[in-house]
């Protein structure tokens, strides 16, 4: 019975690992019209993904985290969709990607360095897309800068709180044990 359904699922673009088998090995399932969100759970459908291509469609919503979960997989074609948001830096982690096409989408920020030994097409046409291969992100919001900074600001603020408080404090003690010193002086006297 799992024969014959891989063979079905195989006719559709969907192929297993052996025909024995119900893990997913390769989901081509360009050109379909197929539209929404990829699903955030995807790696617990399908961990077994070796080749995944949702090319050519009009998926939306930003790329799932998940997908860095699929430790299997070497290709992720995700072109000519309309996904939004950040690449994100997980997707670093699949160490045997060896294909990686984001074209054509609606993606920004920064690309993540793990993903940058791709040729800069296989991210072209995504307006808000910097860093290399592409054009450096100068110019465009400098996304990882802007933590840095923010960072730098808290750390700053914090300082300058401590040495606020503790001038107050000195500035403090000192208008108020000033006037019995100089009371004690004149005792003394």
């Amino acid at each position: 019975m799992k024969f014959l359904l891989c063979l079905l699922l195989t006719s559709a673009g969907v192929e297993c690992w052996h025909p024995d088998e119900d893990r997913v090995m390769n989901l081509r399932l360009s050109n379909l019209g197929l539209q929404g969100p990829v699903p955030s759970d995807i790696a617990r459908q399908v961990p077994y993904l070796a080749y995944l291509n949702l090319s050519n469609n009009s998926f939306s919503g930003e790329i799932p985290v998940d997908i860095s979960a699929i430790t299997y997989l070497n290709v992720l074609n995700i072109q000519h969709n309309q996904l939004s948001g950040q690449i994100p830096g997980q997707l670093g982690v699949l160490a045997r990607l060896t294909v990686f096409n984001v074209s054509d989408n609606l993606l920004s920020g920064p690309i993540p360095w793990s993903l940058q030994k791709f040729p800069a097409s296989n991210f072209a046409g995504n307006q808000g897309l910097c860093g290399l291969p592409l054009d450096d992100c100068h110019g465009k919001r400098n996304w990882g800068m802007t933590t840095v900074l923010l960072h730098r600001i808290n750390i700053e603020s914090s300082i300058g709180a401590v040495v606020g408080f503790v001038a107050g404090f000195v500035v403090a003690v000192y208008c108020t044990v000033s006037p019995y010193l100089l009371h004690l002086s004149d005792f003394r006297a």
